[in-house]
């Protein structure tokens, strides 16, 4: 009898949604100034281009890699002054999750938990090229989503498609 209610017991928490952290971690950096030393000798006016994708993979059964790419163009009168791209990502376990549910999290849950390193490592590289803190905002990632899910559904129906997935998401 003990055996049995231990087996039961051991088998109802595998099929418990389960969400873990096992590593954030820095995948790709890059950092431009076009015009070199000369960028410091001008007035400028500066006009910031954010562009966000987020990428997912499957590493192994219940193991994720999900890939935060944040990339900053400043520019003053069409000329670049400098241009930096960060792709932060993580290794995450998640496990017993529908498969909406589970894109879902990929595309909301991680990316949150992975944009605050983004942007220090944003903060520290501009430290570095002698530029002043560029205060990127927060992201709402679960409002992206949605976004991203009516927009693709809007596009299924014009085209006369079932369903369509992809996994990675431009925002």
């Amino acid at each position: 009898m003990t055996e049995e209610s231990t087996a039961a017991g051991a088998e109802a928490p595998a099929t418990d949604p389960q969400f873990a952290i096992q590593r954030i971690y820095l995948k790709d950096l890059s950092f431009e100034t076009p015009q070199g030393p000369s960028v410091f000798t001008k007035q400028w006016q500066p006009k910031v281009n954010q562009d966000l994708s987020t990428k997912s993979s499957k590493i192994e059964d219940g193991i994720f890699e999900v890939g935060l790419r944040l990339t900053i163009t400043v520019t003053s009168d069409d000329e670049t002054i400098y241009l930096v791209e960060v792709e932060q990502a993580g290794l995450f376990t998640i496990q017993g999750f529908e498969d909406q549910q589970l894109t879902q999290v990929l595309n909301t849950t991680c990316p949150n938990l992975l944009f605050p390193y983004a942007r220090e490592a944003i903060d520290n590289i501009l430290s570095k090229g002698s530029f002043p803190p560029l205060m990127i905002p927060p992201i709402n990632f679960d409002a992206l989503f949605a976004s991203a899910v009516q927009q693709a559904a809007a596009k299924a129906e014009s085209e006369g498609e079932g369903e369509g997935e992809s996994q990675e998401t431009k925002h």
